[in-house]
Order: structure tokens, then sequence, then C-alpha cells
């Protein structure tokens, strides 16, 4: 019998990376009986014979260092493990997972698998000093996996650039449905957090790449034409944010917002901002577009890719962003037009589909 085993770490304050560990899991099952199905039915073509829908074993295997207090089902000396050497990570690998498995490694912290496929987000490890340090054996155990998954094509091109990647499989994220199916948080939720009056909401980290001195410097220009708006930013607290924002009028910080509130809190906006200069994805983007709400996003990496005709892409410099701000709050019909085709193009984009993408990877490596 098959197995799959979906190997992440504990976290314990999620982010993209994590929602799409999730979604992906929550379909694995499914996704791979799909798969088999499709093969079944191909076998009147003169395919070979597929495996019954329920072949395949699919487990999760959830590390966390040796003293943490999150949940999880193994536990490994992640920060060794994670500066050790190609050499020890494989038998480490050997060690950890199940013989002969399909692993799917969705974080590159944890070692490899005889039969290892990855998900390669981004490579702002590499390109950014700011973020995170990266895994030291990464780049070799990414170019000896028998697959890697890319979550766009930018990536993809990314990935084969600077890592070496050879074939890459582009898959994209998907969107929940609680973002399509959202409306507007109620005022006194919204009052909760200090948020009175209309607000155009930036949702994120706060490292370089997320261009938050572009859109610091677009404000106020925006806040002079506009003197109702304010400036909403979720996220961890972090010094940056801080620093930039602090004695700037028309901005609340909330930090990170319950994730019960959150979809209402986009769907309510008068516009979202992405102003990034590099992004693996951007899946705040692609959850406005499927809020109907109008974004403001960068020209920038992925976000074309994502953004389509769905959206209002700027170049990351305070003038345009502060342009383009503005042109979304405006009343503008041709801004009603936007949002319907991102709405549209937002619903292409499902975790179902998804999870078919990787569950065709899987398959093929049985």
């Amino acid at each position: 019998m098959p197995q799959l085993v979906l190997a992440t770490t504990a976290v314990g304050a999620p982010m993209g990376a994590q929602v799409y560990q999730e979604e992906i899991a929550a379909r694995a099952v499914s996704a791979l009986a799909g798969v088999t199905a499709a093969a079944d039915a191909g076998t009147a073509d003169g395919a070979a014979p597929g495996r019954p829908p329920d072949a395949w074993r699919v487990s999760r295997l959830v590390a966390r260092s040796m003293r943490s207090t999150l949940p999880g089902n193994r536990r490994l000396p992640m920060g060794p493990l994670s500066r050790a050497g190609v050499r020890t990570r494989r038998l480490a690998g050997a060690a950890l997972y199940p013989r002969g498995a399909v692993v799917h490694r969705m974080t590159l912290e944890l070692p490899p698998a005889p039969v290892d496929v990855v998900t390669l987000h981004d490579v702002v490890a590499w390109r950014f000093p700011d973020e995170s340090a990266p895994v030291a054996a990464a780049p070799e155990e990414i170019r000896r996996a028998a697959a890697v998954i890319c979550v766009s094509r930018f990536s993809a091109a990314e990935a084969v650039e600077l890592l070496g990647v050879v074939d890459p499989t582009v898959v994209h994220n998907g969107v929940d449905d609680r973002y399509l199916d959202a409306t507007p948080a109620p005022s006194e939720q919204l009052a909760r957090l200090g948020i009175t009056g209309p607000y155009v909401l930036h949702a994120g980290g706060a490292s370089r790449r997320k261009n938050l001195e572009g859109l610091a410097a677009a404000w106020p220009s925006v806040r002079s034409s506009r003197p109702d708006l304010t400036l909403v930013l979720t996220g961890p607290p972090h010094p940056r944010r801080d620093d930039l924002f602090r004695d700037l009028a028309g901005v609340r910080q909330v930090g990170r917002v319950p994730d019960d509130v959150i979809a209402g809190l986009l769907a309510g906006a008068a516009a979202v901002v992405v102003p990034s200069l590099y992004e693996g994805f951007g899946l705040p983007a692609l959850e406005a577009m499927a809020a109907r709400v109008p974004v403001v996003a960068a020209r920038t990496s992925s976000l074309p890719e994502v953004v389509g005709d769905g959206g209002i892409l700027v170049e990351p410099t305070p003038a345009e962003i502060a342009e383009g701000i503005l042109w979304a709050v405006s009343g503008d019909t041709a801004v009603d037009g936007l949002v319907a085709r991102g709405r549209e193009r937002a619903a292409e984009f499902t975790w179902e589909r998804s999870a078919a993408g990787h569950a065709a990877v899987w398959a093929g490596l049985s």
C-alpha cells in the first residue's frame, strides 16, 4: 500500500505557509482518490490500471523541538538539524520517515526523505538578509528532491535561477471559501479594534521586502486628500512597523487579528494594499479579491501573476502607491469593474484544484 507522509513543523504563530499546509493536508486523501479514479477511467484508452481510491495511506508528521510545548508527534533537535550537513541530514531523514513512503516536506528545516517532495514558496531566505537564515543544506537537498512544487511561476523561475532546480512543478495556492462569502465586520467589532470610519488595510509581516517604507511614505499624501481614511495595519508586533508608522496621523496598528475576525475585517476595507517588493505568491491580494475589495498591489514578483486584471497594479514607489490607493477609494465605476474581475479570478484559485495538482505529483512517485 503506497504511503504519503506530510511533514511539517509545529509553529506557535501560523502565517501563510501554515495556511497552505493545513489546506493541502485536509484535502490530500480526496485529491489522491480523484487522481486514482482518473487513472482508472484512463484504462479504457490503454493506460495502466489504477489503484482503488482507498489504496493510499496518508499520515501527518509534525515535528517540534526537544523542549517545545507546541503540539506535535515527533521531537527533533531542530536547531542543530538545521545547521547540519547534507550527509547528517540524509541519515536523520532515513531514520525519521517510514521506509518506502513518499514524503512531502512542507518546510525545509526538516531532513530529506529517500523519496522526497519539497514545497518551495519562495527564495527570500537567500534574497533578503533580514529574513530567517536559510537551511545550509537546503539548496543541495532541493536539487536532489524527487519533485519540487512551487506556488507560482515566478517562484519556479527563481528556484531555477538561484538554486539550480530542474523542472519544478507550479501549483498555485487557493483561497478559503470564507473570503468568497465574507461580509464586512460589524461596527461594534471594528470599534473593539479601535477602528471607526472607512479604512485601508495592510495585512502581513514587516520584513524589508514588504515595503512598509514605501507605504509609510505614501500615506501622508493619501491622508491629505482623504482625511477620513484610516490605515489599518495587522500582523505580529515589529519594531520596524512601529518606527515607520508611530508618528503618522490616521494609522491604527491592531496586531495579530483573531482568525474569526480577519475575513470580516478584510471585507469591510475600502481597499487592501500589498506594496511588497517580493512575494512568492501574495495570498493577501487574492483574499481581498475574493472578498470583493479593491486591491492595490505592486507590479513586482508574483503579484501580477496572481492579481492579473483583477486589481490595481502600481510601481512600488510612494507616489504610485498613494495614487493607486486614492483611485481605489474614489468611487470610480472603473474600479467596480476591477473588483468584479478580481472576484471572478479569485474563484479560480481553489484549494481543491491546488490539492489535485499536489496529488498528481505524489501519485507519479509511488
